[in-house]
C-alpha cells in the first residue's frame, strides 16, 4: 500500500509539473563556435570581432531563438582563442567541432582562415571567416562550398583606395607602400589595377614587414619621389606608427595621405594632428548621419544603438563584419530549417544570394564573397578642434560598392 501511495504521489507531481516541463523541453540550445586570436598581436581587433558575434547571438535569443523543425532553438556562443597560430587554431577548431557546434566563425589572421577553409572542404561545416582573406582563397576549387566571407580580399581594399585616390580626389602620381606579405601584395595589385584603369602613374614603390616600427628611411624615399598621394597598406599598430611618423616629418603638408584600410582602433591610437586629413577606406563607420542614402544611415544607426547598449561605445569595422557574418549564418540555418552545411549553403545562395545587412543590401557571389552596395566608405580623419567627442573620428566623404570592386570571377577561375 505504501508503494502504491508513493507511485500515486509521483504521478500527481508529474501531472502538476507537465505543462511547464513540456514548455522547457520545447526550447533547445545550439552551440555556435567563435574562434579568434584573443591573445597575441591581433587581440584588440579580435575583441571587437567577438563583440559583434556575441551581439548577433543576443539578437537571435532575445527574439526567442531560431525557428527550427525541432522547435525554438536558443544559441550559445562558445568562444575560444586561436592565438593567431596555425597549429593552435586548427586544434581548437577541431575541438569546437567535437563539442558539437553547428557552425564556426572567426579569424583575424587570414592564413588560419585559409587552413580552416581546407578542413571545411573535407568535412563540411558552415564556416564564416570574419577577416579580410587573401585573394587566392576565393579561387574556384579552393573556397569550400560552405565557407562564406562577409569581407572581401585585400585586392579589393587596394582597388577601392586607388580608385578613390585617382577618380574622386584627382591624384595622378602615386607612391605605394606595401606590407611584405599577401595582405600588402594583394593591396598593391589592386592599387595598380585602379591606377592603370584611371590613368595614374606609380612613381614609387616600397614594402615593409609586419611589425615595422621605424619608417624613416622609407618616408625619405616618399618625400624624394614627390607624389601627390601616398597610399599605404599598413594596418593596426603598423598604421599607427607610420601615420605618426608621416605627421612628424611633415609629409601630410606636401601630399595627400591615404591609408588603404582603417578602423576606429587605429584612429584612436593617433593624436588628432596625425589623423587630420588622412583619407582611408572604412568597411563600416557608425555615424552615417549625413550620408545620401538615409535608409542605410538608419540601418547603421540602429546597429550602433544595439552595440552601444551592450558595450558602451560604437561598433568598429571588424565588429560589423562579425555581426553580419553570424547573422547570415543564422539566416542560413533558419531558412534551410537545417544544420546541414549543404542545405545552409543552398538557402543562402537562393534568390541570387540576396540579403540585407547593417550597411545596406548585399548578395553572395558564386565565389562566396559578399558584394555590398556599399563595400566601404571613403573617410577623412578629423583633426584638432573638429572632433566633437572621443569617437568623432572621421567625416564620410563617399563610398564604393557593387561587384565592380571585387576581382572578376573569370580571374578566379569561374
Amino acid at each position: 500500500m505504501r508503494k502504491l501511495w508513493g507511485l500515486l504521489a509521483v504521478s500527481a507531481l508529474c501531472s502538476f509539473m507537465a505543462p511547464g516541463l513540456a514548455e522547457a523541453q520545447s526550447t533547445k540550445t545550439a552551440k555556435i563556435g567563435i574562434l579568434l586570436p584573443l591573445t597575441g598581436p591581433f587581440a584588440a581587433v579580435a575583441e571587437t570581432q567577438k563583440q559583434g558575434a556575441l551581439l548577433a547571438v543576443d539578437v537571435i535569443n532575445k527574439r526567442g531563438g531560431l525557428d527550427m523543425p525541432e522547435g525554438k532553438t536558443m544559441l550559445e556562443g562558445v568562444v575560444d582563442d586561436d592565438e593567431a597560430k596555425l597549429d593552435v587554431g586548427v586544434r581548437r577548431y577541431r575541438y569546437l567541432v567535437d563539442q558539437g557546434v553547428k557552425g564556426v566563425g572567426g579569424q583575424t589572421w587570414a592564413p588560419l582562415a585559409y587552413a580552416i577553409n581546407a578542413l571545411v572542404s573535407r568535412d563540411p561545416k558552415p564556416y564564416f571567416p570574419v577577416c579580410v582573406q587573401a585573394k587566392e582563397a576565393f579561387t574556384k576549387g579552393k573556397i569550400a562550398p560552405s565557407t562564406f566571407a562577409a569581407a572581401y580580399s585585400p585586392w579589393t581594399v587596394g582597388y577601392m583606395a586607388g580608385t578613390q585616390a585617382v577618380k574622386t580626389l584627382g591624384k595622378k602620381k602615386i607612391f605605394f607602400l606595401a606590407r611584405s606579405d599577401s595582405w600588402g601584395w594583394d593591396i598593391r595589385d589592386g592599387v595598380e589595377a585602379a591606377a592603370k584603369q584611371y590613368g595614374a602613374e606609380i612613381v614609387g614603390r616600397d614594402e615593409a614587414p609586419l611589425g615595422t616600427t621605424d619608417f624613416t628611411t622609407i618616408l625619405q624615399k616618399v618625400k624624394a619621389a614627390k607624389p601627390d598621394v601616398f597610399i599605404a597598406a599598413q594596418f593596426a599598430a603598423d598604421s599607427v606608427a607610420l601615420l605618426k611618423q608621416v605627421q612628424q616629418m611633415g609629409l601630410n603638408k606636401e601630399m595627400t595621405i591615404f591609408n588603404a584600410f582603417i578602423t576606429n582602433v587605429v584612429a584612436k591610437g593617433l593624436p588628432p594632428e596625425a589623423l587630420a586629413g588622412v583619407y582611408a577606406m572604412h568597411y563600416f563607420y557608425y555615424d552615417l548621419a549625413g550620408f545620401p542614402d538615409q535608409e542605410v544611415a538608419k540601418q547603421a544607426a540602429d546597429f550602433t544603438k544595439l552595440f552601444r547598449d551592450k558595450y558602451g561605445y560604437p561598433p568598429d569595422a571588424y565588429a560589423a563584419i562579425a555581426y553580419i557574418a553570424y547573422m547570415e549564418m543564422f539566416r542560413g540555418f533558419e531558412q534551410s530549417k537545417s544544420w546541414d552545411a549543404a542545405k545552409v549553403t543552398a538557402a543562402l545562395m537562393a534568390n541570387n544570394g540576396k540579403f540585407d545587412s547593417v550597411k545596406g543590401p548585399a548578395s553572395w557571389r558564386e565565389d562566396h564573397q559578399a558584394a555590398f552596395k556599399y563595400g566601404a566608405f571613403l573617410v577623412k580623419g578629423k583633426g584638432p578642434g573638429e572632433q566633437k567627442n572621443e569617437w568623432d573620428l572621421f567625416s564620410v566623404e563617399g563610398s564604393m560598392g557593387g561587384e565592380e570592386i571585387l576581382p572578376p570571377l573569370k580571374s578566379l577561375g569561374y
